[in-house]
């Protein structure tokens, strides 16, 4: 199996910018050809935005607006995005902030951090609820929560750890800050000097840290360093600190540059090895989170940090989803370096621990890659399925790796891939590239039958469906036979089965219409199994995962014309 491994180089070499600007981004960066070097032009150019947008770190306005809409539609998945958030006690207006002069992470001290970690969870919930309802009293609790914390904290520590305090905290606790700017009685200038004086210095000096072992680190410890510096910057309108992430995302001598983090790369079978896959899944799971969010607060202030090194990301996407949902990937010895002399350690194998369990980090990678930019995301669209809807701060255990994600990203990320809609009533679906074949039941498992004119009565009334509103979404569709049960699928399988009633069945028998190959055709895409089609493959009808190959796309797309019977 081919690989490319760029990790001991990376110091010395960086890595490509190729594909790095979005059209609409107008910005002035070196674009290296090949994995040559990479610096900003001159080392002057600015990779920020003349003005930063704003609201523009995790969430924009587009994006308040759209999950705000299907909300109060009631459309999936969002509506159990939306239900998952409301569960959360988190997000219960009159959360009361307990503010502490001093916080520590490790050393010592007391350990008090997990305080300010509620606090920040709460606040960043309240503020959800808050741009979904415009019910003021979660706005008001978010506001509480950050002005008792600004005017409260003089300080932040606990040895080495205080690193992970400053980076996962910090990128959190200004997301936050970016959502409330500009509400009544909100001090966003003392906010702003909270992150500056305790959050940023520790931040911009780890990844300026002199030490005779860049390697020691692990990636997450660079990423969430990284991810706080940017979310400072864009929050205090600092073009340096956010052209200083983008330059170590490229350019980084630590394990949270891009070509570090994902140091080998199997083009043959699209996957990318994650730095501390051989440490365990918790935290490769994690390091998908902290990337991700670089990656789309880079990405909403127009920078394309996603489509770094031919997407080098969503390779990695793909690997550590895939090994977490229990199949087999690639792995190649990987030598980290330990302690003050750099001591060469081997992985030689990818570690299981912490291997299955389901973290909110995936709706935002997939929702990117698949439904924005069309790419295929087969294992990351069924670790999504898995996990969904996604929760937040409090729904993952009461410890710290709970909390490492703001979460929520079923509501917060989940786009529509294009639109289409379906007559209802009766109907038969036609093959596009099969036309004289239909859907059809037989024997209550679902097929691409030959219909025609000569065909019995009993192959006709099998091949028409009444099309009625989704069971599980207003958004989607389900398919009714003559005798009154529902097309379904059931591991994979397309069915014809009963309604029993139960959630499960309803969204199992719910599909999506997306645009379809041919005028007037549309694919159908499971509500429960997103990046799943209906989808012909020997005549059987299979719930597949989509791939951007045309026999796919002619295979999953159909027309709903005049019924048979």
């Amino acid at each position: 199996m081919s690989r490319t491994n760029t990790h001991k180089a990376q110091s010395a070499d960086g890595i490509s910018r190729r594909g790095m600007l979005k059209a609409a981004g107008g910005l002035a960066l070196a674009s290296a050809a090949g994995t040559g070097a990479a610096t900003l032009l001159g080392g002057t150019a600015s990779a920020a935005p003349a003005t930063f947008t704003h609201p523009g770190m995790l969430h924009t306005q587009a994006d308040f607006d759209r999950m705000r809409a299907m909300v109060n539609a009631g459309y999936q998945p969002w509506k159990a995005g939306w239900d998952r958030l409301v569960a959360n006690g988190h997000s219960a207006a009159g959360w009361t902030p307990r503010p502490q002069k001093m916080v520590f992470r490790g050393g010592s001290d007391p350990q008090n951090y997990p305080i300010l970690y509620n606090d920040i969870h709460a606040a960043y919930q309240n503020a959800l609820r808050w741009k979904v309802t415009g019910n003021t009293a979660h706005a008001d609790t978010a506001r509480d929560i950050c002005n008792a914390w600004s005017g409260t904290l003089e300080g932040i520590g606990g040895g080495s750890e205080v690193v992970l305090l400053a980076g996962i905290y910090g990128y959190q606790f200004a997301n936050v800050g970016e959502i409330m700017r500009g509400y009544p009685g909100f001090d966003l200038a003392r906010f702003k000097a909270m992150m500056l004086t305790y959050f940023y210095p520790a931040n911009h000096d780890f990844l300026n840290r002199t030490t005779n072992c860049w390697g020691h680190y692990w990636a997450n410890w660079d990423l969430c360093s990284m991810a706080s510096l940017m979310a400072i910057g864009i929050l205090c309108d600092d073009p340096a600190k956010f052209d200083e992430t983008v330059d170590y995302f490229y350019n980084g001598a630590g394990n949270g540059s891009l070509a570090n983090a994902i140091p080998y790369v199997y083009n043959d079978v699209g996957l990318a090895q994650w730095q501390e896959s051989g440490r365990d899944q918790a935290h490769s799971i994690m390091g998908i989170g902290l990337m991700g969010t670089i990656c789309e607060m880079a990405w909403n202030q127009g920078v394309d940090l996603y489509a770094a090194d031919d997407s080098r990301f969503r390779k990695a996407c793909e690997y550590v989803a895939r090994y977490n949902l229990g199949y087999d990937v690639p792995y190649t010895t990987y030598i980290w370096r330990n302690g003050p002399h750099c001591v060469e350690t081997a992985q030689t194998v990818i570690s299981e621990s912490g291997r299955g369990q389901w973290r909110p980090v995936w709706e935002r990678v997939y929702h990117h890659y698949a439904i924005r930019r069309g790419m295929a995301m087969p294992n990351t669209g069924d670790m999504v399925a898995r996990v969904r809807p996604e929760g937040g701060g409090g729904d993952y255990g009461t410890t710290s790796g709970g909390f490492d994600e703001l979460g929520f990203g079923t509501l917060a990320y989940a786009r529509e891939s294009g639109t289409a809609t379906l007559p209802t009533g009766a109907r038969s679906l036609q093959s596009v590239n099969l036309p004289t074949r239909y859907i059809r039941h037989q024997n209550y498992l679902g097929y691409l039958h030959e219909v025609t004119a000569a065909s019995t009565t009993q192959v006709k009334q099998d091949a028409t469906f009444t099309i009625v509103p989704g069971l599980a979404a207003p958004n989607g569709y389900s398919l009714r036979a003559a005798n009154g049960q529902y097309l379904r699928h059931n591991n994979f399988r397309i069915r014809l089965a009963a309604d029993d009633g139960t959630a499960a069945f309803r969204s199992d028998a719910t599909f999506i219409p997306r645009p379809g190959t041919a005028s007037g055709s549309v694919r159908l895409e499971s509500s429960n199994f997103p990046g799943r089609f209906l989808r012909h493959r020997n005549y059987e009808l299979w719930l597949d995962s989509y791939d951007a190959t045309q026999l796919f796309r002619d295979d999953s797309s159909f027309r709903a014309v005049t019924p048979w019977a």
